[in-house]
Formats: structure tokens, C-alpha cells, sequence
């Protein structure tokens, strides 16, 4: 289909040049001859781009515009005047104009204007297509009060540039958090700077936030960005920040206070501008007391508080969690997605996760590769997940039930054998009868 170009002007003259021009070219046009006529076919034609005139009686361009931005916050206006002043453009540009056109206009500027301005608006709804499909792959899965409590808090928290200190277990999905924090902050499009402060060795710690001059030490060949700059503009996180250590935290807090900081090895004064998010899966106010974090840094990141509940506290979510799992494996391998039984699911709701939602994403891995049917069941899960079984053991007393006929003490031993192994298997017919080698349908004609 081709673009479709909204031409708003009281100039009768100036439309149907422009429709001419621009039919030939191969756009679609309509137009309007004021404010009110383009709100309206806006709402009904649904165009690609506008050409609005500032100066029209009634309803003039810039309140056009202004209510243009209201209903089609994303599309594309060109302004158009006769009587252009540099007043004009500042508003024009200011109440959300893509360009300025004088008049008389230039059709090679007017060609090159409409297809920058409609690229421009290809790139926004990629960007946010991509920005949707971020925040789509890095939001905490599940319904449960918990999550619902967490997403409160973290729409609130993202349109502000004040720190956050994220709190949780390892496994939570603390990183995930920071991430869907940065999508739906101010600043989505700049960079999302990420430093382990666990990972990296202590004396190359200074030289990784802050970057380092050539020559400022024996191993600096040549200059090298610390992540506070690489992440200007952005939002830089600092995982594990409880796992830094005191030297580095007094010189990040002489940098947060200031704003400021340089490169090792360097003189040049470098100002700060990212948002800092920092995480920690241990208690900081515990490392506080036992002198292994300072308080005033602790301050300075705690502004807001985020934390992350462990999978135990939100057991509702498992059953999501698993079937977004075992989605995205499916997706990954190419293969049909796994099922998995309700007495599988149901050892999964009983464990305890020490290592959330890490631990069970990477459980549900290791069985869509290991078990070779379409089907998990209670048999299939592992230990520690699956409880330790015992052996089947019936009482001596059941043995000699119908000692005086040989015949039916069989028939009877193998009765309450196979009832005792389904009771093992948690009532699944399957798995009993795997367990037992032995099929569906005989396990049913015995125990009916």
C-alpha cells in the first residue's frame, strides 16, 4: 500500500498542486481545508503523514497540531507557512512538528521531507515494536499478589531518574527487574550497562566502572571507557553491588554525590549522567553492621526500594512458569511442545525453591531434553524434586490372605502390587505401568 499524505490548507491552489505532485509520486492524498475538516478525516483515513498550514482562520496550525499530538501522538506533521518567523518554528517544533516548509514551497524539499519524516516514523514504530518485545522477554511471569505488588512498584519506580536498590535471592530474576525498569524508563533508547560486581577481580574493578588512560597502569595498552561512561544517557546496573568492595564503594559514592569522576591514569573530569540501578542478594544493612558495606552508599542507592520475592512466596506462578518454559524450549529447539501431568506439576508446587525461578527454568530444561516423549510425568522429575521412594513393601499378613488357595493369593498379591505402585506414582496410570513394564490397559483390567 502506498503512503497516505493528509494535506491541510485554506489555499485551494496549494492543495491541488500538492495532490498532483505527490499523486504522481505515488501517494495516496487527501486533504482538508482546516483544523477542525483534519482532526476529522485524521480519525477516519488514518494518513501516514500531515501537511498542515500555520495559518489557517479558525482553528490555526498550531492548535491543529497540538490536538493532532492528542488523538496520533505518532504521526508524523510537517508544518507549512508563507510567513515564516523563527517564533513560529520554535512552537511548531515544540508542540511536536517533525519539520518546517516555507512558502513557496521547494517540491524536491517537500518530497525529501515527507519520505525522512516517514522513515523517521518506520524507525519509532520499530523501536517500539523492539522495545515492546523487550519489555515482553524481560517482565516477571505470573498473576500471583506478589508479582502484581512487584509490577506496582516497578511501574512507579521507572519514570524517575532516582536510584534503585533491587533486593532478592539469587535466581529471582533481579536482572530482569532492572531491565523492564530501564524499558519503561525516560530513556529506553539509551544504553543498558550491565557490571557484575561479583564476577569481576577486585583490582580491575576501578578500571572497569571508570576506565583507565594508556599507560596508567602495566596491563593499559591503551585507553579504555569505564561503564560509568559507556552508560551516559542510559542506566547503569551494578549487580551484586554487596560483593564490592569498601574502596570502590567510597569512590562510586564520591561519583554519585559529584556526579562527576575520571578515568585512571587521566586528569580530565568527566561528568556522570545515567540513572543507577544497583542489586544485591544479600542483606546490605547486615553487611552494614558487620562492616563490610557503607552506610552512606546504602543510602544513596536505597531511594528506592525494589524486592524481588522468592518462587516459594508466589507457588500460584508455577503453573505459568512452566508452560512459558516449556513455550520458549519448544520455540528454541524446533520441536513440539512438552505437557507436562498434573502429578508432575504437583511435585513441582510441593518443592521448596532455593534456587527460584533459575533453579525451575533450568529443571525444566534438562527434561525437555532428557525426556524423549511428548509427555512429563511424576516419574520423569528428578530428585531432589521428587520425593525419595521407597520400596514397595506389603504387609506379611496380605500374603496369606487366601493361603488355602494358591490362585487367588496371586492374583490378590498382584492386585495391591500394582495399586501400591500407582499410589507411589501419585495416581498416574502411565508411569505405574512403566515402572511395573507393563501397559495402561492391563493395570485397569487387574485393579477393576
Amino acid at each position: 500500500m502506498y503512503p497516505a499524505v493528509l494535506i491541510v490548507d485554506d489555499e485551494a491552489t496549494i492543495i491541488e498542486s500538492l495532490e498532483g505532485i505527490l499523486s504522481d509520486d505515488g501517494f495516496e492524498v487527501i486533504h482538508a481545508f482546516n483544523g477542525y475538516e483534519a482532526l476529522k478525516k485524521i480519525e477516519s483515513e488514518s494518513p501516514d503523514i500531515v501537511l498542515l498550514d500555520i495559518w489557517m482562520p479558525g482553528m490555526d496550525g498550531i492548535e491543529t497540531l497540538k490536538e493532532i499530538k492528542k488523538i496520533a501522538p505518532n504521526l508524523p506533521v510537517v508544518m507549512i507557512t508563507g510567513h515564516g518567523t523563527i517564533e513560529s518554528a520554535v512552537d511548531a517544533t515544540k508542540s511536536g512538528a517533525y519539520d518546517f516548509l516555507e512558502k513557496p514551497l521547494s517540491i524536491d524539499k517537500v518530497m525529501v521531507t515527507i519520505n525522512n519524516a516517514l522513515n523517521f516514523r518506520k524507525r519509532e514504530e520499530e523501536n517500539i515494536y523492539l522495545r515492546k518485545k523487550s519489555i515482553e522477554k524481560n517482565s516477571i511471569t505470573g498473576t500471583s499478589h506478589a508479582v502484581q505488588k512487584l509490577y506496582e512498584e516497578i511501574m512507579n519506580a521507572a519514570p524517575s531518574d532516582a536510584s534503585i536498590l533491587i533486593s532478592g535471592e539469587n535466581g529471582t530474576g533481579k536482572e530482569m527487574v532492572a531491565r523492564t525498569i530501564h524499558q519503561l524508563s525516560l530513556r529506553p533508547e539509551q544504553p543498558f550497562i550491565i557490571i557484575n560486581c561479583a564476577a569481576i577481580p577486585e583490582e580491575n574493578l576501578d578500571s572497569e566502572l571508570f576506565g583507565h588512560e594508556k599507560g596508567a597502569f602495566k596491563k593499559a595498552t591503551s585507553k579504555n571507557k569505564g561503564k560509568f561512561e559507556l552508560a551516559s544517557g542510559g542506566t547503569l546496573f551494578l549487580d551484586e553491588i554487596g560483593d564490592m568492595n569498601i574502596n570502590t564503594q567510597a569512590k562510586i559514592l564520591r561519583a554519585l554525590e559529584s556526579k562527576t569522576f575520571q578515568r585512571i591514569g587521566g586528569g580530565r573530569t568527566l561528568h556522570m549522567d545515567a540513572r543507577l540501578i544497583a542489586s544485591s542478594n544479600k542483606d546490605l544493612e547486615k553487611e552494614i553492621e558487620a562492616g563490610n558495606f557503607r552506610k552512606d552508599l546504602f543510602f544513596r542507592l536505597n531511594v528506592i526500594p525494589i524486592i524481588v520475592p522468592p518462587l516459594r512466596d508466589r507457588k500460584k506462578d508455577i503453573p505459568l512458569l512452566v508452560d512459558t518454559f516449556l513455550e520458549n524450549l519448544s520455540k528454541q529447539s524446533s520441536e513440539k511442545k512438552k505437557n507436562i501431568s498434573e502429578n508432575a506439576l504437583g511435585l513441582l508446587l510441593d518443592y521448596e525453591w532455593q534456587g527460584n525461578v533459575r533453579e525451575l527454568k533450568n529443571l525444566l530444561e534438562r527434561l525437555s531434553i532428557m525426556v524423549g516423549k511428548d509427555h512429563i510425568n511424576a516419574a520423569d522429575i528428578p530428585q531432589p524434586y521428587n520425593p525419595i521412594r521407597e520400596p514397595v513393601k506389603l504387609p506379611d499378613k496380605e500374603l496369606f490372605i487366601y493361603e488355602d488357595d494358591l490362585s487367588k493369593a496371586k492374583k490378590q498379591f498382584e492386585k495391591d502390587f500394582i495399586k501400591k505402585m500407582i499410589d507411589l506414582e501419585s495416581g498416574d496410570l502411565k508411569s505405574a505401568a512403566k515402572k511395573l513394564g507393563t501397559s495402561v490397559k492391563y493395570i485397569k483390567k487387574i485393579i477393576h
